[in-house]
Formats: C-alpha cells, sequence, structure tokens
C-alpha cells in the first residue's frame, strides 16, 4: 500500500515492459532486461522525480521537457523516454520484413527491406561512444536512419521516431560483453518491431 501511495505521488514513473522478461532470451537475456529496465531505466525515473518535486517541472510531459529544457532536466527524460520507446520497438514476435504502409514507406525512402536494415545496423554499430540508432520519419512519411548521443532524441530535430535501438553498453554487456555488433544483429532482424507510419 505503501509503494502505490508513493508512485501516485511521483509525477513520473517507470513503464513496465511489455512482454516478459525473459521473452527475449536468448538473444537477450531476462538478467539483462531486469538490470537493464530495473537499475538504469527505474534510476532515471527517480532522479526525475527528486530533480522535478516541487518544481514546474513536475507538471510537464516528458515530451515537453525533451523539447523545453537542457542539461539534466534533459537528460533524465529523454532517457525515460528513449528507454520506454526501446521496450516498445522489440517484440517477442518481432523481426523480418513488415508489411503494409511502414513497408511502402521504407521501400520508398530506401529501396527495399535489405537496404534499410544494412543503414540502420551501420549506423548502431559505427557509432562511437553512448547513445541511439533511430528510424524516424518527417510530415512527409520519409524515413531515414539517425543516430543521437547520450541521452539524444530525434524529437528536438522535429523529427517523429518511428523505432530505436539502445547502443550504451549496458544494454547488452552482461549477454556479449563488449561484442555490440552480435548483439545488433539479433535484435536489429529478430525482435526490432516498426511502429506502423500513420494514414
Amino acid at each position: 500500500y505503501q509503494r502505490r501511495v508513493r508512485e501516485r505521488n511521483m509525477a513520473f514513473t517507470l513503464p513496465p515492459v511489455p512482454y516478459s522478461h525473459d521473452a527475449l532470451a536468448p538473444h537477450l537475456s531476462k538478467e539483462t532486461i531486469e538490470f537493464h529496465w530495473g537499475k538504469h531505466h527505474a534510476g532515471y525515473v527517480t532522479k526525475l522525480n527528486e530533480l522535478a518535486k516541487g518544481t514546474d517541472l513536475a507538471k510537464k510531459s516528458l515530451e515537453e521537457i525533451i523539447k523545453t529544457e537542457k542539461g539534466k532536466p534533459f537528460n533524465l527524460a529523454a532517457q525515460i523516454w528513449n528507454h520506454t520507446f526501446y521496450w516498445n520497438s522489440l517484440s517477442p514476435k518481432g523481426g523480418g520484413k513488415p508489411s503494409g504502409k511502414i513497408a511502402e514507406a521504407i521501400d520508398k525512402s530506401f529501396g527495399s527491406f535489405d537496404e534499410f536494415k544494412k543503414k540502420f545496423e551501420e549506423a548502431a554499430n559505427a557509432h562511437f561512444g553512448s547513445g541511439w540508432a533511430w528510424l524516424v520519419r518527417d510530415d512527409n512519411n520519409h524515413l531515414e536512419v539517425v543516430d543521437t548521443h547520450d541521452a539524444g532524441n530525434p524529437l528536438t530535430q522535429g523529427k517523429i521516431p518511428v523505432l530505436t535501438c539502445d547502443v550504451w553498453e549496458h544494454a547488452y554487456y552482461i549477454d556479449y560483453r563488449n561484442d555490440k555488433a552480435t548483439y545488433l544483429k539479433p535484435v536489429s532482424y529478430t525482435h526490432l518491431r516498426a511502429h506502423e507510419t500513420p494514414e
């Protein structure tokens, strides 16, 4: 009961992972999910609540903070948003060539799904240091692959995220140590789930 009261009093909460913690095994282990989500992701939520307590930040959404704030508030809000989007970009039933409007947009923007996969993996693998690889779209449904450093988020550039891959080392170190390329293969091709483009 006391925990529920504390959660209600928090401006920001930790969303659950949208599948069981062992659902992505063997590619991402239960230990990785529980450590990544339960320690890193949860830690950003705790720190942002501490920072926002008694201030106008507590009245803002994560998106508002990302678009209007700098420094620590931005970093914490963006890391919460990015991680939530990352968990929702993965699925036990993901992977494979998409269909529908997202497939049409990928073919139009990259020439083929295989070319998109190549560009996405290259961006994630070549990214130096901590950050994120993204598939983003503009208002005309043109897609592009971008990478951002640290807590960077495409919303600050007027881009709409379609999917993301976490390339911070804590995302894969338990399972793959420092072998990011091996981590990216199953994550990119087995579990990534592109969010559908709008009508």
